[in-house]
């Protein structure tokens, strides 16, 4: 009897094996260099060497980068009720991470909030065309490919099948950096059910974005010190008392900055200090493996909004693995101290941090 049972579990165990190595099987590609578990990803590694090569300058994390992934932003943000296509006043009724924003770009690029991305539209939409893929597919995959190339980075997920749009976003449906804490919370909960936590995790993406609309007389400004590496550098420096306008100052949606050449949005200052928000902003100073963490998980939402990510196909090993390079620790920029934190978590203590030696920091526009 125990023999009988021991073969027994032995076919079983041997037939769990064979059906895991069906379900992990890797199909050759027809380039005759890569392999991928499904056949539709195949086509990938062609765009994702095209955009690195001739889009991101060879994998630089630079401005093409900051701009694609801010066009991630604003094309899946662009939805009605918690994930639901809503028409405008306009009859506009465009469904989340869809493309729309490149197909109706004529419509949705005089939204106010989209200032300036009709840029990066114009850039990727050869790339759109030579490539064959829907406007959604390429939008949310070359700002997944893009982040990859920035040190820190986590490697996002990136999911196959969006079908082309049949009409533009709503308008006033991407959130401005002069709207209120309670303003933002409440669209990104109406768009996706998106929880304040996961609002600040979106927002570590800020880490190596900058600004070219805010204070148009400087375009190319950071939003903290070290734009070139996904880090917790922008959670520190929000966080410090505001003493200058890098430009001209006196811009709706900015408020002063604590360093020369950096520019602070509105909301990030509210979001920082808000009672909602503050102490998750601050948990994620130095804190590097929960900011790769959250916001891989968060961006994973808000790529497949309007979609059911069932229907989709799981291609996230087509996007290149980060640079592996340590990540200097979160500092005070120099000159600068935890006297100078607006302490606004009523819970925790800011965390204790070095000070960079020199003089004071100036940052350079990307």
């Amino acid at each position: 009897m125990a023999f009988k049972q021991l073969v027994a579990a032995l076919s079983i165990a041997l037939s769990l094996s064979v059906a895991q190595a069906a379900i992990t099987k890797r199909v050759a590609c027809p380039d005759g260099v890569n392999t991928a578990t499904n056949a539709a990803c195949c086509a990938l590694f062609a765009v994702r060497d095209d955009i690195q090569e001739n889009l991101f300058d060879g994998g630089e994390c630079g401005e093409e980068v900051h701009e694609s992934f801010r066009l991630t932003f604003h094309d899946a943000i662009g939805i009605g009720s918690n994930g639901y296509s809503t028409a405008d006043a306009h009859g506009c009724s465009g469904g989340g991470a869809d493309g729309s924003i490149m197909t109706f770009a004529s419509i949705e690029t005089n939204f106010h909030a989209n200032n300036g991305v009709d840029e990066i539209i114009n850039e990727q939409l050869p790339f759109v065309t030579k490539h064959n893929m829907t406007t959604g597919d390429f939008i949310q995959f070359a700002g997944a490919v893009g982040v990859s190339n920035c040190p820190g980075a986590p490697q996002l997920d990136f999911f196959l099948g969006r079908p082309s749009p049949v009409a533009p976003a709503p308008d006033l449906t991407v959130p401005e950096p002069f709207d209120t804490i309670t303003s933002i919370l409440n669209r990104f909960s109406d768009a996706g059910k998106f929880t304040p936590a996961e609002v600040v995790a979106l927002l570590g993406s800020h880490t190596i974005a900058a600004a070219d609309h805010v204070d148009p007389t400087i375009p190319g400004t950071p939003f903290d010190s070290t734009p070139e590496v996904f880090d917790t550098q922008v959670f520190v420096e929000v966080q410090l008392r505001g003493t200058l306008f890098p430009g001209t100052g006196g811009n709706q949606g900015e408020v002063e900055s604590p360093l020369r050449g950096e520019i602070r949005l509105q909301s990030d200052h509210d979001l920082a200090r808000d009672s909602r928000t503050a102490c998750e902003w601050q948990s994620f100073v130095n804190n590097q493996v929960k900011l790769q963490t959250a916001f891989k998980a968060a961006f994973k939402k808000l790529a497949v909004l309007g979609h059911n990510i069932d229907d989709m196909v799981d291609c996230s090993e087509v996007i290149p693995t980060p640079p592996n390079v340590k990540i200097k620790p979160a500092t005070f920029p120099a000159g600068l101290s935890n006297a100078d934190i607006e302490q606004a978590c009523a819970t925790t203590p800011f965390p204790t941090l070095a000070t960079d030696p020199g003089p004071a920091t100036s940052v350079a526009p990307v």
